[in-house]
């Protein structure tokens, strides 16, 4: 990486000198016209223009239709425009250029060329203050005081109390809704009533709006037609408003299946801010104690080859060194995930958004650890770790089994299937690598890393074909997934966690204030309580360019 003289004590001599190091190198490669800075909201415009193209009702339009598969290339290339020529001065942030650049491409293919968005996609919102039509009673009194009930105990106070706010009135007629499916008149901060399945909304254009930012942002699919088979569905009385007071053909793609490897569903508005409140938190304090322990070892300033100091209790061992630092990213990552994901419902759900404010459209992002006791790595990757991008990831394949008429179930569409997620999840950290600050090895390390994750899933379902695990105890078959999950990733996780330190990854500063380097238990005398020493100047700050798109809020 960065050739230095051996001395006792050489350069760089703590973390701080590499951060120096990276900004005083990114200063010259602007200055020298070798890239240009990312700037807000100049660095926008791919999604941008995506998003006015989805506010733009193609229904009856099909030349327009069609005219979504140039927007698909021109986020692509604006996605390689951006990964090629444009650079961050934050770690976090050039890191971030590639992930978010190749996402982007990702995700505007899911929703645009393997589906049409306007046309393929619903949501649940709520029916009072959307459907123009007048509402009427499609059920007897009765019926509808029994829903209450099942409202008020499977949902919630808030979900309940809505329910009676609306009255008798809060069924819809099936023929009502078809009428004014897509005619509202009223914004998303006026929601009240039942549930219903919501399709591409012509009027109001706040409310087009609203649904255009739903699609773009929700990337699991909560509260979609095309959820992610990771999240359960809503509950049941939920589902019971839903089948009553949609229209005769329900959307596709649904399912109300629960099974175990669906992620916890919060039972009261109440639960899910007091679990996200414990989360971030938790994850804060987590953040800071990591950084702090992370920054006495060379190995996470992206000085790999470097050996750990001996003070640590791992520094004797090769071993136990290597496991360390597998453990230690994969805690970094998640927890730096997990504690991000905790903001959304914090204050999502505070705020007056229709459906998008109910406590169970932010289910938990992470899955049971038990389920990479019974399904291994491919409870790893498919339940267990977050799936955030699992849908992106596999409608590619599902589009192409369609149009080729395979059979999804088919041992050759699996296999295609597997190795087009861990390809495209390859992909988008190949790029995050490729726009890092350091010196990495894109395709040598997360691409291959990613590629090799699909082969130990393979390798799973060929030894579970052989029936042997069904002859021993299941205790004897967790262990025995459990030793070859991680003897799998000791040998092969050094690919991937190797490539974000040699990045910089783990210089980004999490945290405004530490606890622990307050306390003194920095690895620099510049440690302190204090950590944003000089960030907010340096990374984001006002850049002016010799033109007015040249000119925006540079990080």
């Amino acid at each position: 990486m960065i050739n230095s003289p051996l001395k006792p004590d050489p350069w760089p001599r703590s973390h701080y000198d590499l951060i120096e190091y990276y900004y005083a190198r990114y200063d010259k490669q602007i200055a020298s016209g070798e890239y240009q800075p990312f700037l807000y909201p100049w660095g926008t415009l791919g999604a941008v223009v995506v998003i006015i193209y989805l506010l733009i009702p193609h229904q009856n339009r099909p030349w327009l239709k069609k005219c979504r598969f140039l927007v698909f290339a021109w986020m692509l290339g604006f996605a390689l425009y951006t990964l090629m020529y444009t650079r961050a001065k934050g770690m976090a942030s050039s890191f971030g250029i590639g992930v978010i650049s190749a996402w982007s491409v990702a995700w505007v293919s899911a929703i645009l060329v393997c589906n049409d968005a306007q046309t393929d996609f619903q949501r649940i919102e709520r029916l009072e203050g959307f459907f123009k039509g007048s509402p009427i009673a499609a059920r007897d009194g009765n019926e509808v005081s029994k829903e209450r009930d099942q409202d008020n105990e499977e949902t919630g106070s808030s979900t309940a109390m809505d329910t009676r706010q609306v009255g008798t009135s809060s069924t819809y007629s099936k023929t009502a809704i078809t009428k004014d499916m897509v005619q509202g008149h009223s914004s998303p901060t006026h929601r009240h009533g039942a549930f219903a399945w919501q399709p591409y909304p012509l009027t109001p254009f706040i409310e087009r709006a609203d649904w255009v930012l739903d699609i773009f942002c929700n990337f699991r699919g909560a509260g979609w037609n095309w959820r992610t088979t990771s999240i359960p569905p809503p509950p049941k009385a939920i589902q019971t408003q839903l089948h009553h007071n949609t229209t005769t053909t329900p959307p596709p793609k649904t399912s109300s299946r629960i099974h175990a490897g669906q992620v916890k569903l919060y039972t009261s508005r109440t639960d899910l801010l007091a679990a996200n409140t414990r989360t971030f938190i938790l994850g804060y304090l987590t953040l800071d104690l990591l950084k702090t322990v992370l920054m006495h070892d060379p190995y996470f300033w992206g000085l790999v080859d470097r050996a750990p100091p001996s003070y640590l209790p791992y520094a004797h061992s090769q071993t136990l060194t290597h496991i360390a630092h597998f453990t230690f990213s994969m805690l970094g990552v998640k927890t730096a995930l997990q504690t991000i994901f905790a903001l959304g419902p914090l204050v999502f759900t505070r705020l007056p958004l229709g459906a998008r404010a109910e406590h169970w459209m932010y289910p938990e992002t992470w899955g049971s650890y038990s389920i990479v006791l019974d399904k291994g790595l491919a409870g790893w990757w498919g339940a267990w770790w977050h799936q955030t991008f699992r849908f992106a990831f596999q409608e590619p394949s599902r589009r192409v089994m369609e149009v080729l008429g395979w059979d999804a179930r088919g041992a050759v569409a699996r296999a295609g299937g597997l190795l087009t997620a861990f390809g495209m999840s390859g992909v988008v950290h190949a790029c995050g690598s490729y726009s890092s600050a350091g010196d990495t090895y894109p395709m040598r390390n997360p691409m291959t890393f990613f590629l090799v994750q699909a082969v130990g899933v393979g390798v799973e379902a060929a030894l579970k074909s052989t029936g042997i695990g069904a002859r021993v105890p299941r205790w004897c078959r967790r262990v025995g997934t459990f030793m070859y999950v991680h003897v799998w990733f000791y040998f092969t996780a050094h690919l991937l966690c190797d490539d974000f330190a040699r990045g910089g990854i783990w210089l980004f500063e999490p945290v405004p204030v530490s606890v622990f380097r307050g306390l003194g238990f920095g690895a620099d005398g510049r440690d302190g309580w204090w950590c944003w020493w000089g960030t907010v100047g340096e990374v984001v700050r006002w850049h002016r360019g010799k033109t007015w798109w040249t000119t925006g809020l540079a990080f």
